[in-house]
């Protein structure tokens, strides 16, 4: 797989990353930890070499999974973890203390099977500790050897700016998909002036790009997007027009829905590494099969012009969740 460069610091990862928190976290019952470690590896067999986590994924134990999976091909890979969270429990609130972080980055490295992580994301602005703390922490982690590259996850310009003069940030991390486009408003002109990379996490549209889900899906009790206000069954519904639309181009392209919205994403910038997950094996291997799907300047055009034709409806987060971004 072709790789891409994220920042000016020499990182550099493949075209399309894993993002691994549906395995254990987030979206129903944690994956059966063998069928885990075999998607993993798969993806590395496939050429993936880019693979994210987070302490809040949880507490540790997407971690494990993930260190356990990747241990006989740690050195040929790049592993992202996050920090920033009270307890890593994302409903306590933020925590980015130095000496919070430093904490995390010893627990990550114990979960994680490793002595350095390649990529340390915070994952939330933390209101009450100066974004300059935080930078400066990770930069000590950085001088000695534990972190080699600072990511950011869900931050604003501001926070961005001034972190970047302390210690230079290599990626953003923030949601950015046909479904939800705000980061081209700011963020992406920032990230573009700054050399910063964009990993966008739910490329997918949290599975509602895939065309597998529709106004009678019923999520299981513990998945989050029943407080997701885009999947209320009305929203659903009403979204269904997005879809159609990838479903269109997709079968003039011999393609499927999930391989234009992965592929549209790519081609917005030669910066930019979208990280779908997924508990299936299947869809990894037609995730992976979009980094072949080739949009010509005619496709993108006429994906921009109808897609600009389509409201969504629905935020993306419930209010409470929606406060922590873009600070």
């Amino acid at each position: 797989m072709d790789k891409r460069k994220l920042g000016n610091q020499g990182l550099e990862v493949s075209k399309l990353g894993l993002g691994c928190m549906g395995l254990t976290f987030g979206y129903g019952p944690a994956t059966d930890e063998n069928d885990a470690i075999k998607l993993i590896q798969k993806a590395y067999e496939l050429g993936i070499t880019f693979f994210d986590t987070a302490e809040a994924y949880s507490q540790g134990g997407n971690e494990i999974l993930l260190g356990k999976a990747v241990k006989s091909f740690r050195q040929d890979i790049v592993l992202a973890t996050k920090f920033g969270f009270l307890d890593g429990n994302a409903t306590k609130g933020m925590d980015s203390r130095p000496e919070r972080i430093r904490q995390v980055v010893e627990n990550s490295l114990k979960y994680l099977g490793t002595d350095y992580i390649d990529l340390f994301y915070q994952h939330r602005i933390d209101p009450n500790v100066p974004i300059e703390d935080v930078a400066g922490a990770v930069k000590d982690l950085i001088d000695e050897g534990k972190v080699k590259f600072f990511g950011m996850s869900e931050a604003g310009i501001d926070s961005i700016k001034r972190a970047n003069k302390i210690q230079p940030v290599s990626a953003l991390q923030s949601e950015y998909s046909l479904w939800w486009r705000e980061p081209e408003n700011e963020i992406l002109p920032l990230l573009e002036e700054l050399q910063i990379g964009f990993v966008p996490f739910s490329p997918l549209g949290k599975g509602f790009l895939t065309g597998a889900i529709n106004e009678n899906t019923k999520f299981d009790s513990s998945d989050f997007r029943n407080i997701v206000p885009r999947f209320s069954e009305e929203n659903r519904k009403i979204n269904q027009s997005m879809v159609d639309l990838l479903k269109e181009i997709a079968t003039e392209k011999n393609a499927t829905s999930s391989q234009i919205a992965l592929a549209w994403l790519s081609a917005q910038k030669p910066w930019i590494v979208p990280i779908p997950g997924t508990t299936k094996i299947h869809r990894l291997e037609e995730n992976i099969d979009s980094v072949n799907v080739e949009l010509s300047k005619d496709d993108l055009q006429r994906i921009e012009e109808a897609s600009n034709k389509i409201k969504i409806h629905g935020d993306r987060y419930p209010k409470e969740l929606q406060n922590r971004v873009g600070k």
